[in-house]
């Protein structure tokens, strides 16, 4: 799979996982609000997929570093490639994986829009330039108007552009838009009737490099919007606490590494562009336009900030407006997400996705 394989809902994907919802009752809770109980246990599934900012989790595995966590809590954690990205988030909401690489979008989506009560558990980094939009014959954001816009539908390039729209007065009406998958984003763009595009690295990257092309907005404009976390199963983790601790653990001290600048470092980054099959090189030009949490304490900052429900308010009314909570949901409201201090968006008695910053304040204040 390339580096930067990003992720998106696909309408398969989320009507595959409504079903599965639908056959559960859509909901995992035992009462309102309250995740559903689990027996402790002492192995476990993670998931992931190539993406820049999810690379620590193979290096971890590889060097041992997870298996030392691991250890430390009496535990076992299998950590599972799925090459698909939203198969692997299908897996997880299945019951197949106990954790999983994803979006906060994502997140939202798929697992909490199906019923799974999941956490986040960590807050790794935010797209801050990875994703962008580009124009032919146009330099600024207000030439899009009327035009259409090639992308891959109900993705985070569907969000951006929602979002690049809204900031410059616009609407999603403004523009027309057509499914384009990843794979021929770059393609499309080369052909006379492509004039615009909404794209991720490192397609993105190559179509800014086309004569002619002009990136009119980027994700580092959204700062926080688009992010990458670590999710697990609210109940696997109220049950297994230690799993929470051995990823956290695991997780800061690789970013601990590749945060130095040293030749570590560099040997890091290095053995991480292989596992990924891309180059040094390429690797860190993905890494520069990836906001990485590198520090537990920053991670924890944002997410008991005010900022978050901001940020997260945005990306649940988008998503609601492109039906992706579901048919039976009858308001931006159905699905609760609870936040640190009490903070909560939707409802209450409904909470399916919940930012628990408490294992990254153990690894900010030393105490894994």
């Amino acid at each position: 799979m390339k580096l930067g394989m990003k992720k998106f809902v696909n309408t398969l994907g989320l009507a595959s996982l409504l079903l599965v919802a639908a056959c559960s009752g859509g909901k995992e809770d035992a009462g309102a609000g309250a995740a559903a109980t689990e027996a402790p246990k002492t192995e476990f599934n993670i998931g992931w997929s190539i993406y820049a900012g999810w690379m620590p989790w193979p290096y971890a595995e590889k060097t041992g570093i997870l298996k030392k966590w691991a250890d430390k809590y009496g535990i076992k954690i299998n950590l599972i490639q799925v090459n698909d990205y939203v198969e692997s988030i299908n897996q997880y909401t299945a019951g197949k994986l106990d954790g999983v690489g994803s979006t906060n979008m994502d997140a939202l989506t798929i697992p909490a829009a199906g019923g799974k009560d999941t956490t986040v558990l960590i807050i790794g980094d935010y797209s801050n330039g990875n994703d962008g939009i580009v124009l032919k014959g146009g330099k600024a954001m207000a030439d899009i108007k009327g035009k259409t816009v090639n992308l891959v539908e109900l993705s985070v390039s569907h969000y951006l552009l929602a979002r690049a729209l809204e900031m410059n007065g616009m609407k999603l009406a403004d523009v027309k838009t057509v499914n384009t998958s990843d794979a021929d984003i770059v393609s499309a763009f080369s052909t006379p009737d492509v004039v615009a595009v909404a794209a991720w690295n490192p397609q993105l990257a190559e179509i800014k490099s086309t004569a002619g092309a002009a990136e009119v907005f980027n994700s580092s404009q959204i700062p926080n919007e688009i992010l990458d976390l670590m999710t697990v199963s609210t109940a696997t983790l109220k049950a297994n606490p230690n799993l929470g601790k051995a990823l956290v653990g695991a997780w800061y001290e690789v970013l601990g590494i590749m945060s130095k600048g040293d030749a570590q470092a560099k040997e890091a980054i290095a053995e991480m562009a292989k596992l990924s099959g891309t180059t040094p090189d390429k690797f860190e030009a993905q890494l520069k336009t990836t906001f990485m949490y590198y520090k537990p304490a920053d991670a924890v900052a944002y997410a008991t900030g005010a900022e978050i429900t901001k940020n997260e308010n945005a990306v649940r009314q988008f998503s609601f407006a492109q039906g992706l909570f579901g048919p039976n949901a009858k308001s931006v409201d159905a699905i609760g997400i609870e936040f640190t201090g009490g903070k909560l968006l939707g409802d209450k008695a409904n909470v399916k996705l919940r930012y628990d910053p408490s294992f990254m304040q153990m690894a900010a204040d030393g105490k894994l």
